[in-house]
C-alpha cells in the first residue's frame, strides 16, 4: 500500500470534481491510501468560514472524513509537509506548483491533477 499526503488544494479538487482515471493510478503505484494531515484539516475548518468557499470546504470535510488522519502538524501546512517529507520518503497529492516543485528538489513524487485526471509526476 502506498501512503500518499494530501495537501489542501488536492483535496478540494479530489472531492469537487469527477475525476476520470482515478482507479488507473493504483495500476500504476499499487493501492492508494491518501493521508490528511492535521495541518490540512484545521486549514480547511479555516477556510469553512469564509462565505464563499463554506460549500465546497463542506463538501470536502464529508468526502475526507473516512481518510486516514496523520499528525503533522503546524500553523503553515505547505511548510509542514516539506518538513515532513524531507524526514520521511512519501508521495505527495498537491495543485500547488511552488509546493510540487519544492517536494521534486527532495526527490519526492507527485500527484495532481490534469484536466481531471489524476497523474504521477516524478
Amino acid at each position: 500500500m502506498v501512503e500518499v499526503i494530501c495537501d489542501t488544494s488536492f483535496l478540494i479538487h479530489l472531492s469537487t470534481h469527477r475525476i476520470i482515471n482515478i482507479d488507473n493510478i493504483e495500476m500504476d503505484i499499487g493501492q492508494i491510501t491518501f493521508l490528511v494531515p492535521n495541518v490540512v484539516i484545521e486549514e480547511l475548518k479555516n477556510l469553512e468560514k469564509n462565505p464563499s468557499k463554506k460549500f465546497e470546504i463542506s463538501q470536502t470535510m464529508k468526502y475526507i472524513k473516512n481518510f486516514k488522519t496523520i499528525e503533522i502538524n503546524g500553523t503553515f501546512a505547505d511548510k509542514e509537509i516539506i518538513n515532513y517529507v524531507k524526514k520521511n520518503n512519501m508521495i505527495v497529492a498537491t495543485m500547488d506548483r511552488e509546493l510540487k516543485n519544492k517536494i521534486k528538489l527532495f526527490g519526492n513524487s507527485i500527484i495532481s491533477f490534469s484536466k481531471n485526471k489524476i497523474i504521477l509526476e516524478s
